[in-house]
């Protein structure tokens, strides 16, 4: 590993790199030397470089803090207030290239960041990339992350966000919904649970409120040979497929044992 720039800008709190690893090493951040490499590198002055130091040992998620997350080999950006997308989500990317290589009409339903649509649009080529989320921030975030691509980033409450000339021609329909249990949101870590919005977390009294509502809809808009893709637990596992089933899809789950990571794929029955 080299070691960290002593170009970066300091501030007289952090008067070189070291101190910075000292105060994350100090507020528990297990990776200190990494994340001290990417602070220093996104600060632009002493002063930002205190504040970015001081949002991080109180806490917030480091991709708030350098404004970016690596997502699949690209940079997304991610604003506060905005979910931060998780590498094992990269594996329901992988899932839908698989099962759609040919895909032009890609969705990303509860979108975020963008970072799912981006990431397809990457894989697959030239599409028309649509992305859809009810949260504000998370649409103008996703408009950015997506905007190389051409995505056309909507708002609203999953389907009623999409325009009308989708429906029955939709390849890859990428929904991560959210799918913590309402009483498992106190548990999360306070990175997310304070940091992250509660729209993107809390999934219901059993976390598949909105799944079960993304497959009723699903059927209506996918191509004939369409896919519905939605990442789950391992512990809902065999009730999210069970909800595929009653929504009209077959269905089967795809594990990532590496990045403990849980996809569940339907296709119109």
């Amino acid at each position: 590993m080299p070691p960290l720039s002593r170009r970066s800008p300091r501030s007289p709190r952090f008067a070189s790199p070291d101190a910075v690893v000292a105060a994350l090493r100090t507020a528990g951040c297990v990776f200190a030397e990494d994340e001290a490499r990417l602070i220093l590198a996104a600060a632009r002055t002493p002063d930002e470089l205190a504040d970015m130091v001081d949002r991080r040992v109180t806490g917030h998620p480091l991709e708030l803090v350098v404004g970016w997350a690596e997502f699949r080999g690209l940079r997304v950006t991610v604003t506060p207030g905005v979910f931060v997308p998780r590498r094992r989500t990269e594996f329901l990317v992988e899932q839908a290239l698989a099962q759609a290589p040919d895909a032009r009409v890609v969705v990303d339903l509860c979108c975020g960041s963008g970072a799912v649509g981006a990431a397809l649009a990457a894989g697959l080529g030239p599409v028309e990339l649509h992305a859809a989320d009810i949260d504000p921030a998370a649409v103008d975030c996703a408009r950015r992350n997506t905007a190389d691509a051409g995505g056309r980033v909507h708002t609203g409450d999953l389907f009623e966000a999409l325009p009308a000339e989708l429906r029955g021609r939709v390849d890859i329909l990428a929904a991560n919904v959210p799918y913590v249990p309402t009483e498992d949101v106190a548990l999360l870590p306070a990175e997310a649970r304070d940091h992250e919005p509660l729209a993107a977390l809390d999934g219901g009294t059993d976390g598949l409120d909105v799944l079960r509502r993304v497959v009723a809809g699903a059927p209506r808009w996918l191509a004939p040979a369409g896919c519905l893709l939605v990442e789950t637990s391992e512990r809902q596992a065999p009730a999210a497929v069970d909800a595929f089933i009653r929504g009209g899809l077959t269905a089967r789950l795809a594990v990532s044992e590496e990045l403990y990571a849980h996809v569940v794929i339907g296709t119109r029955a």
